[in-house]
């Protein structure tokens, strides 16, 4: 990708240059020059970053198109007769990268407004104080800006399976670019995305088959919901493998074979490696300018900055609480500590997260396990509740719900809040400002609740 013309009339001297223009990049360049800062923005790829162009926002418009489906499929519970209903893929595809085209216009539209000069290329770091702009990443400097802080916020990348066959492959960022999916699918992995894109593919017709090396899925999660998901996951259709490993693809596009550690082989359309992501330190320039990496990734300190006091980073590349809200107020944070002169700090402690599978899990706090190796099983109380909700009542199918406290004994404080079902991101959300200001089981207890409602229960339960 050619460098911009309007770069050619760009200043090289900036108070801050940001590599990277993902949710952490973007935060803390519009954040520094609404406090005045000179700031410049590198970036070769679309503006946006993982989150809006290949992530979060078209990943949750793929969970809304498979949910769409699923109410049709109970519309007779209600009695509603819905007939000769077709779904085409292909058309929810093409609607979701024309969703990301709008965003995309959005943020360029929203850098300029805040003053940020966009510079299109490749960058590295050339010095403490200076990055080489390139035409293609690692390639010849076509340009080169001297700035006296420097943002390093590439974010992650998904990592692929050395395997044989694993160009044949698809990884996650490939699932928004498909014209359609297949007939069936093997997903491989455990985690949050393999979990996601199983329960999509599912939801939108497609046979899906999960193959996962460990014993569990949702790892760092806690388990019994993790359980939960499980169940609906397997309810749904999804045959999920434990304890196996793909260890070859074989075939050709379309028409593959998953050959599976123990000599098992799982014919299909395609194959979905999502065995995690890993930071994108690749032709930063990082020796050049003497950032330390630990263990694949960049090192900061409690205010983002690494080893070199002149240069920061925020976000994936840091490999600690991957999350797009995470990342943009790190970004945030650090341009209000230079640029604005407050001293605020991102508490890593306390984030909430969320499985959009189905069902979808969501939580704030430590879990069951988490709470037992911090406190010992003694000094906690476990409350839960797991029911059917009201709007699987007449269709007479799908999961449970199940909604759990996590509280410590002495103190009765909420540590962990927990929730598997229908709208779980959405009620965790809200009771994630009551467990940040340190609710206890007697504040949740005479809240009003709100009847009939799955989240009543947080405030009912025993």
């Amino acid at each position: 990708m050619a460098v911009s013309p309007r770069s050619a009339d760009v200043s090289p001297t900036f108070d801050l240059v940001v590599i990277g223009a993902g949710s952490g990049g973007l935060a803390a360049a519009k954040r520094a020059a609404r406090h005045g800062a000179k700031v410049a923005l590198v970036e070769g790829d679309r503006v946006g970053g993982t989150c809006v162009v290949r992530g979060c926002v078209p990943k949750k418009l793929l969970v809304y198109g498979a949910q769409a489906r699923d109410q049709l499929q109970d519309a007779a519970a209600y009695g509603l007769q819905v007939d000769g209903v077709t779904s085409d893929v292909d058309v929810l595809l093409e609607r979701v990268r024309q969703e990301v085209d709008r965003l995309n216009a959005l943020h360029l539209d929203f850098l300029e407004r805040a003053g940020v000069q966009l510079i299109r290329g490749w960058g590295r770091l050339t010095g403490s104080h200076a990055v080489g702009v390139s035409d293609i990443r690692g390639g010849d400097l076509v340009q080169e800006l001297s700035a006296q802080r420097i943002l390093i916020a590439v974010g992650g990348r998904p990592n692929r399976l050395a395997i044989p066959g694993n160009d044949l492959a698809w990884l996650s960022d490939d699932m928004f670019l498909q014209e359609t999916y297949p007939s069936s699918v093997v997903v491989v992995g455990a985690g949050f995305i393999a979990c996601e894109f199983a329960c999509i593919l599912r939801g939108l017709g497609v046979e899906v088959t999960q193959v996962v090396r460990g014993p569990r899925l949702l790892r760092g999660f806690d388990a019994e919901l993790a359980d939960a998901v499980l169940d609906g996951m397997r309810e749904s259709g999804i045959a999920v493998r434990f304890e196996q490993q793909v260890a070859a693809i074989e075939g050709e596009p379309g028409q593959l074979t998953a050959v599976l550690d123990g000599g098992d082989r799982v014919a299909c359309g395609g194959v979905l490696l999502a065995t995690g992501r890993h930071p994108w330190l690749d032709d930063l320039g990082l020796d050049t300018a003497g950032v330390q990496v630990q263990q694949g990734r960049i090192v900061v300190d409690d205010n983002q900055v690494t080893s070199v006091p002149e240069i920061y980073a925020v976000g994936d590349v840091t490999d600690r609480v991957n999350l797009t809200p995470v990342a943009i107020d790190e970004g945030r944070a650090l341009a209000d500590r230079l640029f604005a002169g407050l001293d605020r700090r991102v508490d890593h402690e306390l984030v909430a997260m969320a499985v959009f599978s189905s069902p979808e899990l969501a939580s704030i706090g430590l879990s069951e396990d988490q709470a037992i190796e911090r406190q010992g099983k003694e000094a906690i109380e476990i409350h839960r509740a797991r029911f059917r909700s009201m709007d699987r009542a007449l269709p007479g199918s799908g999961p449970r719900c199940l909604l759990k406290l996590v509280i410590d004994r002495a103190s009765q404080r909420v540590l962990g809040c927990h929730m598997v079902g229908a709208h779980a991101a959405e009620i965790i959300q809200m009771a994630a400002v009551a467990v940040s200001m340190g609710a206890t089981k007697a504040d949740f207890d005479r809240t009003m609740a709100l009847h009939p409602t799955v989240a009543e229960e947080f405030v009912t339960m025993q």
